[in-house]
């Protein structure tokens, strides 16, 4: 697996990244409440249920596209903490409208069973589930669809 992951960042190599950062919640100063902001931690290729790094493999977690904090009434309570978390971006430093992943979380690849995800081994083969309701496929095809996908996106997507 390891020589299939090397092949693919370099394969990756121009393709584009996006952000990774972690969440902090707003600590108290002198009694008054910070609002939360979104650190930044990096850069990856995102592919599809996987996350790229230079010397790791992430499960994505949540994206957030970054923009300023307004003020507005929201339907929903999902809506407005994806409203906070968009804002929390924006404090964070990510420029307005790029994305940022948090959320993520690091895979062990040495320690991958039958049951672990999105990533397993079965039988000696490297396999990804790329979604929780479907079944696994190889990680090779899986990262070469993903990988043709980045670098050459469709039409208006």
């Amino acid at each position: 697996m390891t020589d299939l992951l090397r092949g693919a960042r370099e394969r990756l190599a121009d393709a584009p990244r996006e952000r990774i950062g972690d969440l902090q919640e707003g600590r108290r100063l002198l009694g008054i409440p910070r609002a939360s902001r979104i650190a930044p931690r990096g850069t990856a290729w995102h592919l599809g249920v996987l996350l790229l790094t230079d010397g790791e493999v992430l499960a994505t977690g949540d994206i957030v596209r970054s923009r300023a904090e307004v003020r507005r009434g929201f339907a929903a309570e999902s809506q407005r903490r994806r409203a906070e978390l968009a804002a929390a971006a924006a404090r964070g430093g990510v420029p307005e409208g790029e994305t940022v992943h948090i959320g993520w979380r690091p895979l062990d690849l040495d320690g991958l069973d039958a049951r672990s995800a999105p990533l397993a081994v079965r039988e000696g083969e490297a396999l990804v589930r790329w979604s929780a309701a479907g079944g696994y496929m190889p990680l090779e095809r899986y990262l070469d669809e993903r990988i043709e996908l980045l670098r050459h996106p469709p039409e208006r997507a």
